[in-house]
């Protein structure tokens, strides 16, 4: 049997077509870049997260000399937030990247990682990919990994 999977999201030509709160966390995001260590891939990512209680964090990718091992900016971000800001819920996350030729992605352990978040928080995480001037959304970190592990 055949079945068909839609995904709905957002695309922006132009990140100034977003609401503000999303254009904030955007340019956090994008500041975040300038902490990332990635001296090996040449890649630096930044994310920026907004909690329900408004408050904005950010986190940047590190590399280590015994590359691959490192740790992504979406991840960095998520398991700092979990582990200082537990009882203050994730609402939106948005990731940057330098350089910004395309929108940033997230690779397939931080989609993983999102959505273990979203759920052990029990509401949905807003995913902003931005990058190049333009971005697409999610409103929740399911749609990202529709064939999802689970224990």
């Amino acid at each position: 049997m055949e079945k068909s999977l839609n995904l709905n999201y957002i695309k922006a030509e132009h990140i100034e077509e977003l609401p503000l709160a999303d254009q904030e966390l955007i340019a956090e995001a994008q500041r975040a870049t300038e902490l990332a260590y990635a001296k090996y891939s040449g890649f630096k990512v930044g994310a920026a997260v907004r909690l329900r209680s408004g408050k904005i964090l950010h986190g940047a990718n590190s590399e280590s000399e015994v590359f691959p091992s490192g740790l992504c900016a979406e991840r960095s971000l998520l398991y700092y937030v979990e582990a200082n800001h537990s009882d203050d819920p994730i609402e939106a996350l948005a990731i940057a990247s330098n350089p910004s030729e395309r929108e940033c992605y997230p690779c397939g352990g931080c989609r993983q990682v999102i959505l273990d978040v979203e759920r052990r928080q029990g509401s949905p995480i807003r995913v902003i990919m931005s990058g190049n001037g333009s971005s697409s959304i999610v409103e929740k970190a399911e749609l990202l990994l529709p064939f999802t592990f689970q224990l």
